[in-house]
């Protein structure tokens, strides 16, 4: 399937940006998620490219399941998680014919289904398209890198969580944008602490600081935390949409800082 105009399907597209981590398990995905139904809320267009091949989870967290991925004259139809197609999803766990079938491949094939989730997803007009890596600096990052740069890539939001042990694999994740040139539009440190489902209150059972800390080191910009929030982990593993469900919890107030954050350091312009 060809590209049908200059900017091909990403022609509508307003903003890209990849959300990256060097450490597998910090909560990528989830971030991800909240970001793209908190810019929903907000009245926006998204769209969510999923490609994290070995495990890719978003469609559980948005409870779509495994629909029938169609094809129009444009490519592949993206899967609309609700009515009024608003919020836009393409994941590798819609091409597989057993949710728990591994993704056994070599680099070479990994790279070509990168390149055509890349090109061939008819995403239509999107206010902000997130793009979902997998952990580190491997083939799978470098593809998405060149073939997003065909078209157009605003950058690249950055998730640890608070130990020291996370922040040194994602100050690895930095040189690697650095090194292919993607702007840092930010960091996020999540886990920054539990609610207590009972009284509210939050505490440092990992420790506080890592991802601020991180961000004054490298001379990047540091959007917020988010704690640990029972709330938002049931809302996940049930595909609820905790940013409608959970208006008064303590990571709803954080994923809407972040948000808040970006935009008056003009270095996330999704709200623009």
């Amino acid at each position: 399937m060809g590209e049908n105009n200059s900017g091909g399907n990403l022609a509508q597209v307003r903003h890209v940006v990849l959300v990256l981590s060097g450490k597998g398990g910090v909560g990528k995905s989830t971030l991800t998620t909240e970001l793209a139904l908190a810019l929903r809320h907000a009245g926006k267009k998204v769209g969510i490219l999923d490609v994290d091949l070995c495990g890719p989870s978003i469609p559980r967290m948005l409870s779509v399941g495994r629909p029938d991925v169609h094809q129009c004259d444009g490519g592949w139809v993206p899967v609309y998680t609700d009515s009024s197609k608003s919020l836009a999803l393409m994941s590798i766990g819609f091409m597989l014919e057993n949710p728990d079938d591994a993704v056994v491949w070599r680099g070479p094939k990994k790279n070509a289904l990168i390149g055509q989730f890349v090109s061939d997803v008819a995403w239509g007009e999107l206010d902000v398209l997130l793009v979902d890596t997998p952990p580190g600096t491997s083939d799978e990052h470098l593809s998405v890198v060149e073939n997003l740069r065909k078209h157009r890539l605003d950058g690249a939001v950055l998730v640890t969580t608070p130990q020291a042990v996370s922040t040194g694999d994602v100050r690895r994740e930095i040189t690697f944008c650095k090194k292919v040139g993607v702007p840092i539009l930010g960091i996020v440190e999540n886990m920054s602490g539990f609610v207590c489902p009972h009284c509210s209150e939050c505490s440092n059972i990992f420790s506080k600081g890592g991802g601020e800390e991180l961000a004054k080191i490298t001379g990047s910009p540091f959007l917020g935390c988010v704690p640990l929030d029972p709330l938002l982990s049931s809302s996940l593993e049930g595909g609820g949409d905790f940013m409608k469900m959970f208006p008064e919890s303590a990571a709803f107030s954080a994923i809407t800082n972040i948000l808040l954050q970006g935009k008056t350091l003009t270095c996330l312009r999704m709200l623009s």
